[in-house]
């Protein structure tokens, strides 16, 4: 799906999270209604083909059922109540909070500066913590990284980060990200994401190694599965990675850097089913 966005209507988002859910499972608008909590199984329906509205009440149970946190369900919860508004004052004060909010939210997409951004852990770290550090020496900064760094290395990193406008000094000397989020991109890039996918990695290994259980979430499971399956569970992936970055736009109260990984990959060659059928 689309980020929540470019949307302008809220009842074609819902269409396009009920047909990329049909894609990739058995799932009917009698059960999108239920896991809303309506007992109606068409009303949703009615609501996507335009024959109804969706109430103040039903925007907080679709946005639940459709995974929407933080930014994506403020975001959402704005498009239905612009296209419900009666007036077009109402509308045109609608209008411009969506501006608004999709501007504070945006996603910087990196290219020009990505293998300098992506050669090391140091930046994305050094991005995030320099906000939360207003008035802290590029010692201090250092001290706060759990990765070796001196105050060199931040200096460096800082003035990186400003020329690239990846972050703003301003007149007191603190810093502000000028994007919510920056990712790379997979097609201009992909060489400069693997180098970071293989440096965070290595920092996850250390981090079972040096941080208690409470301050680190490890899982993973070992299955097999099928090419069709792979691509399934990695669309799932890619939606749940959105969830966690609307979630985390959403917090107010920032106190510490978090990295969070996703890996699936491959622990065999593919077999050949046939072939183990024969008994070769």
């Amino acid at each position: 799906m689309k980020p929540i966005v470019e949307y302008k209507d809220y009842r074609q988002y819902m269409r396009d999270f009920f047909e990329e859910r049909k894609r990739n499972s058995y799932f009917t608008w009698r059960e999108f209604a239920s896991l809303s909590g309506f007992v109606s199984p068409t009303y949703l329906k009615l609501v996507c083909d335009g024959k109804t509205r969706l109430s103040k009440p039903g925007i907080a149970k679709v946005a639940r059922a459709m995974g929407l946190e933080g930014f994506d369900y403020t975001y959402f919860t704005l498009l239905v109540k612009f296209e419900n508004a009666k007036t077009g004052a109402e509308k045109e004060s609608l209008l411009q909070e969506l501006e608004r909010e999709a501007r504070m939210n945006k996603i910087r997409i990196v290219d020009a500066d990505a293998i300098r951004y992506y050669e090391s852990p140091m930046y994305p770290i050094v991005r995030e913590l320099a906000p939360l550090m207003p008035g802290a020496t590029f010692g201090e900064m250092a001290s706060k990284i759990k990765t070796p760094a001196t105050a060199v290395d931040v200096r460096e990193v800082l003035q990186f980060l400003v020329r690239a406008d990846l972050l703003r000094r301003r007149e007191d000397g603190s810093y502000e990200q000028t994007q919510t989020a920056v990712k790379g991109s997979k097609e201009s890039i992909p060489f400069a994401i693997r180098a970071m996918n293989r440096k965070m990695t290595e920092l996850a290994v250390d981090s079972i190694a040096g941080d208690s259980t409470d301050k680190r979430h490890f899982s993973s499971v070992t299955m097999g599965i099928d090419g069709p399956t792979y691509e399934r569970i990695s669309r799932e992936v890619d939606a749940f990675r959105k969830r966690i970055v609307s979630i985390a736009n959403g917090c107010q109260k920032i106190d510490q850097v978090y990295q969070v990984n996703f890996q699936v990959f491959p622990l065999t060659d593919k077999i050949d089913v046939s072939e183990v059928k024969k008994g070769r």
